[in-house]
């Protein structure tokens, strides 16, 4: 069933694209710089905001994609917020959609263009498409495992950072990390390391992909933020990997932090600095 879906000739990886770009003309671009008080609500606290874009978008795309693949489930950001139980569906026999319909919601509520929707098409743990969507800034990044990344339909090249150069790398935001989680990310303040604060997780894989940031570093595994944004690095011609030197998990239990960079190097020399910042990393999620 999965591959007949994901065959070159069957359409349905477009049909996606246009249920990705419909949510966001439906659903979050009418409320771009439009939102009332009332459609911004804390989940965790002051910095873990969601909108009513959020959940209509998400809404709009769980019925969408379900339709276009029968017997599919979906695991988006909101509804494993009201029930986590929905998270398990990954490491079950169905095909998943992993969805985010706003990465980026603190951008979006501030009305700055960082933000994206985020989809990615996975079976039994392996990320087989993604499509990564900026709508503010008109740019549609896709993924298919196997057949190479593109950017508004051009082919993407991750490349390799110049020899010597500083590496640039974003990494989890300070807002979005406890004590202990800063401590282990220290190891980046170190020399021939340039690192700052990411904003969205899927627009700083796509920086990745695209060669315009070397590497990202995050110590929170789920899988919405990650799973399009990774397959996206990967088809560009980049790698990742776990603080215990294999690749994220999109189930969980991954050793953290992880990064993705531009090339093998890249990923060593950031892990390296990883490691010196996080002795004894293990198995967590935030």
């Amino acid at each position: 069933m999965i591959d007949d879906f994901l065959a070159a000739d069957a359409g349905n990886l477009t049909e996606v694209e246009a249920a990705v770009r419909a949510a966001a003309a439906a659903e979050i671009m009418p409320r771009y710089r439009q939102l009332a008080t009332h459609e911004i609500v804390e989940k965790s606290g002051p910095h873990d905001l969601v909108t009513a874009a959020d959940r209509r978008a998400e809404e709009h795309l769980t019925a969408a994609l379900t339709r276009l693949l029968p017997g599919s489930a979906v695991v988006g950001e909101e509804a494993v917020h009201a029930d986590p139980s929905v998270y398990d569906a990954l490491g079950e026999d169905a095909p998943v959609w992993i969805v985010d319909p706003v990465d980026g919601t603190r951008q979006f509520v501030h009305g700055e263009p960082g933000f994206c929707t985020l989809v990615a098409l996975a079976h039994r743990g392996e990320v087989l498409a993604s499509w990564t969507y900026a709508p503010a800034l008109g740019e549609m990044a896709i993924a298919v495992r196997g057949r190479g990344a593109t950017l508004n339909g051009a082919p993407l090249h991750s490349g390799s950072p110049a020899p010597g150069a500083v590496l640039r790398v974003a990494m989890s935001h300070p807002d979005y990390t406890s004590d202990a989680q800063k401590r282990a990310l220290l190891g980046l303040r170190t020399e021939g390391i340039e690192a700052r604060p990411c904003g969205s997780a899927g627009l700083e894989y796509l920086a990745v992909a695209c060669g315009a940031q070397d590497a990202v570093a995050f110590n929170w595994e789920l899988a919405w933020d990650h799973a399009a944004g990774l397959l996206l690095v990967a088809e560009a011609g980049g790698t990742q990997s776990t603080l215990a030197g294999v690749p994220y998990r999109i189930t969980g239990g991954n050793a953290l932090p992880f990064t993705a960079a531009r090339d093998a190097a890249t990923a060593g020399a950031v892990l390296t600095a990883l490691r010196t910042g996080a002795p004894g990393s293990g198995p967590s999620g935030a």
